[in-house]
């Protein structure tokens, strides 16, 4: 396989190369690390607030119900949703070779769009105008703006496609428009609502009562697997063969594990719904679907993890390959954890509990912030043709700091969701509850402290990639750009 793709690619390299878009995809990277170190301060200020509630400054701006929404919008779309426009324009059009779609114009509209997105969502959760929906709190005149976008990015993605040089459309590339087009109808169908009057900020969401809810986790899980789990999954197609300079393990491999996540993944919403007034066909539904979903995430971790046969020793030399393989291993971790978490009797202990909480930031920080800070370390010194980042010894340090705030983060949270749901379910002799809520809530406190040290953990080394990548723009000796070559034939990306 490996041979008859590098004869592939020497074909690919007689041709001359495209003019690739560069000047956006290099905003949307500096952007991405900045956006996510907002995302992970506000994180570490809630997380102070929930161990010590005084640093709510009784300000209705600064309470945790405003900055609670802040926080997880700019890491979900705000540091995850640049990272993804960046990477997946900067990689279609590799794959393709290609220019993008539209030009320089179309990537910088897409780019400054999606800026003016963030701003109005922050603007909004800070002063209080939401609709109250997880992970869908923008209204509805923020949300129609998002949507215009939004199509403006599939005619860009699409038209690259469209008018590709290379025959064959590499994984990464559906995986990627996976997640543009689902996100896409979760995104109208769960934000379909009415103004309260013409000219107000203010409406109601169409769908009423439990049809609601099953639409709003139809939209929040498939949120988790379509924006925070396919769209991230075609940057671990691209990146982790980039940095490992071997081609993609098993390519058969890689298209199983894509049909059958995105056929599966849609269903598992309901298991959020466990002991709800969601019909019991419904929650057994989602919790069947949920499980089967072990089957493909798995497959796509080993072939993550599997692409490095014969190329384990770059583990020791290449930080950035570290992220990528262990953002992988995380993924493999929290994809079998979600399916324990939605079968009824185990959710029956966690639903409600920190618990969840751990598990959502097993895989956002480990799975989604890894693989991010991977593509990044490799993606900076490629658009600005740099011979690599300007301190390895920088990237240990961020790669050390990170890993272990999110062992302190979860496990402190596994542990306190654990405790908090065998304390709610503890009955004394004559059948009352043992503990009051408040015991519950003192009981917490020395976790949530653990917690927050995590989270500076996390986010002081996001701070050290930060400085790294500044001198690494500024004070790097320039030389030529790398130029990153189309996928090698149809079935792996080499070497550069």
């Amino acid at each position: 396989m490996a041979t008859a793709a590098a004869a592939a690619h020497g074909g690919a390299a007689d041709r001359p190369m495209p003019d690739y878009v560069e000047g956006p995809i290099r905003a949307f990277a500096v952007i991405t690390l900045f956006w996510g170190i907002v995302g992970f301060l506000v994180g570490v200020v809630i997380a102070a607030q929930l161990a010590w509630p005084l640093l709510n400054l009784d300000l209705e701006w600064t309470t945790f119900g405003r900055l609670r929404p802040l926080h997880t919008s700019a890491v979900i779309f705000a540091f995850g949703g640049n990272a993804l426009l960046g990477t997946s324009l900067y990689i279609v059009q590799r794959t393709c070779r290609a220019r993008l779609f539209g030009g320089e114009e179309m990537g910088w509209f897409l780019f400054w769009g999606y800026q003016f997105f963030i701003v109005s969502a922050a603007l909004g959760y800070v002063l209080g105008v939401t609709q109250g929906k997880e992970y869908a709190e923008p209204e509805w005149f923020v949300d129609l703006f998002l949507t215009v976008l939004w199509v403006i990015y599939l005619v860009a993605y699409v038209g690259t496609i469209m008018k590709r040089e290379e025959p064959h459309i590499y994984v990464a590339n559906w995986f990627f428009l996976a997640f543009i087009i689902t996100v896409a109808m979760l995104h109208i169908g769960n934000n379909i609502s009415l103004p309260v009057s013409i000219g107000s900020t203010w409406s109601y969401a169409a769908p009423p009562g439990v049809q609601g809810a099953m639409i709003q986790w139809w939209y929040g899980h498939n949120a988790v697997g379509f924006f925070l789990t396919a769209g991230f999954l075609g940057m671990m197609y691209y990146f982790i063969p980039k940095q490992a300079e071997r081609p993609v393990y098993s390519y058969r491999l890689s298209i199983v594990h894509f049909w059958s996540l995105i056929f599966l993944y849609i269903w598992a919403g309901p298991h959020h719904l466990h002991y709800t007034a969601l019909p019991d066909w419904a929650q057994t539904l989602g919790m069947v679907f949920s499980v089967m979903l072990w089957m493909p995430s798995w497959g796509g971790m080993i072939n993550g993890i599997m692409t490095l046969s014969g190329a384990w020793d770059k583990l020791r030399t290449n930080p950035g390959l570290r992220f990528s393989v262990t953002a992988v291993a995380f993924y493999g971790m929290s994809t079998f954890e979600g399916p324990v978490m939605s079968i009824r009797a185990v959710n029956g202990l966690s639903h409600y509990t920190d618990w969840t909480i751990g598990h959502v930031h097993s895989g956002a920080l480990g799975w989604n912030g890894l693989v991010t800070f991977g593509a990044l370390y490799w993606l900076i010194p490629t658009l600005w043709g740099r011979r690599g980042m300007w301190s390895t010894k920088l990237m240990s340090w961020h790669f050390w700091l990170a890993t272990i705030g999110i062992v302190l983060y979860i496990t402190a949270m596994w542990v306190s969701g654990i405790m908090q749901g065998l304390m709610w379910r503890a009955y004394d002799e004559l059948g009352f509850l043992q503990y009051s809520f408040i015991e519950t809530v003192a009981a917490m406190h020395p976790y949530y402290v653990i917690r927050m040290l995590g989270g500076v953990l996390y986010l002081a080394g996001a701070c050290l990639m930060a400085w790294n990548v500044w001198k690494t723009i500024t004070e790097s000796e320039a030389e030529e750009p790398v130029r990153a070559a189309a996928p090698a034939g149809a079935r792996a990306v080499p070497a550069e």
